[in-house]
C-alpha cells in the first residue's frame, strides 16, 4: 500500500524484524496486527489477555480475526488484580500494569523480544492512566510514534479489507461502572447481557453505564429515536436482568463518559 501514513507505519515496523502484538480484537490492534503480518512477513504473534471483566464476544471476535488473517494467536488467562477491586480512578494503570507484565513474560518465553500496543494518537486526548504502565514496561506504540489517528486507522483498515474498519471501540466492562465502588461479577455479567440485547436489536454503537439500580443507555445520536420506539421491550428485558430503572442518555454514545469528572 502506497498510502503515506501506511508507509510511515511500515518504516517503523520493518527494522524490528519480529513482534508480539497486544491484541484485543478492536480496530486499532487489528490494523496493527494486519500491518505487522504483512511488513514482517509473518514473524508476528497475537497475544490476548483474557480477564473476568472482558466481554466474551470480544474473545470470539479476536479468535475469528486471527484465524482469517492466518496469524498465530495465544490466549493468556489473568485473574482479577486485587488493586482494581474497588474500581479506583487509576484502575486502568493497575490493570495495564498487570496485563502487560504477563504479555512481556509470555512474549519473551515464545521468542518475541518486543511487545507492540495499538494505542493511537487520539487516545492521548482522553483520561488514560494505563498509558503510564506502557511507558514503564517499555511497551512500544508505533501508531502514536507515527502520528496515526483513529480516522486514519478506519480508512486504512477499510482499504485493506479488514472487517474491523467500522467496529465500535471496545473497552473492558469496568468502564461502564463509576469509580470508587466495589463491584461484583454479577454486575459485569448484567452489563454484558444488556449490551448484547441492544446489539441484537440493531444498535451497534452501544454502552450501558450502571449507576446502582439504574442502567443508563448510550447509543449513537441518530439511533436514539429508534431506541425510544422499542423502549417497552428494552425496559422489560433490562428489568428482567435486575435493573430497577432504565434511562436513555440524551447526549448519546461517547467514549469515556465515566471519565468526564476526571478530565
Amino acid at each position: 500500500m502506497q498510502d503515506p501514513i501506511y508507509q510511515r507505519v511500515s518504516a517503523w515496523l520493518r527494522p524490528r524484524k519480529s513482534a508480539a502484538i497486544a491484541f484485543s480484537g478492536g480496530g486499532d490492534s487489528s490494523f496493527l496486527l494486519a500491518a505487522a503480518r504483512d511488513i514482517l512477513e509473518g514473524r508476528v504473534i497475537a497475544l490476548t489477555v483474557v480477564t473476568p471483566y472482558m466481554a466474551r464476544k470480544e474473545i470470539t471476535d479476536a479468535l475469528a480475526f486471527t484465524a482469517d488473517l492466518g496469524v498465530r494467536h495465544e490466549l493468556i488467562e489473568l485473574a482479577m488484580p486485587g488493586s482494581i477491586a474497588d474500581n479506583p480512578p487509576d484502575r486502568c494503570y493497575w490493570c495495564k500494569r498487570a496485563l502487560y507484565e504477563r504479555l512481556t513474560e509470555t512474549a519473551s518465553a515464545l521468542g518475541f523480544p518486543i511487545v507492540l500496543d495499538g494505542t493511537n494518537l487520539d487516545d492521548l486526548k482522553d483520561y488514560r492512566p494505563g498509558i503510564r504502565a506502557l511507558h514503564e514496561l517499555d511497551i512500544q506504540t508505533p501508531l502514536v510514534d507515527c502520528e496515526v489517528r483513529k480516522e486514519d486507522i478506519r480508512r486504512l483498515s477499510r482499504e485493506l479489507g479488514l472487517p474491523t474498519w467500522r467496529k465500535p471501540t471496545n473497552a473492558c466492562l469496568l468502564t461502564r461502572l463509576p469509580f470508587g465502588r466495589r463491584f461484583s461479577m454479577h454486575t459485569l455479567q448484567r452489563v454484558e447481557e444488556a449490551e448484547r440485547i441492544l446489539v441484537e436489536l440493531g444498535f451497534d454503537w452501544v454502552r450501558v453505564r450502571v449507576h446502582g439500580a439504574v442502567a443508563r443507555i448510550e447509543v449513537a445520536p441518530e439511533q436514539r429515536a429508534r431506541l425510544l420506539e422499542q423502549a417497552n421491550a428494552i425496559v422489560s428485558a433490562f428489568k428482567a436482568l435486575g435493573f430497577r430503572h432504565v434511562a436513555l442518555d440524551l447526549e448519546g454514545y461517547r467514549l469515556g463518559s465515566m471519565n468526564e469528572p476526571m478530565t
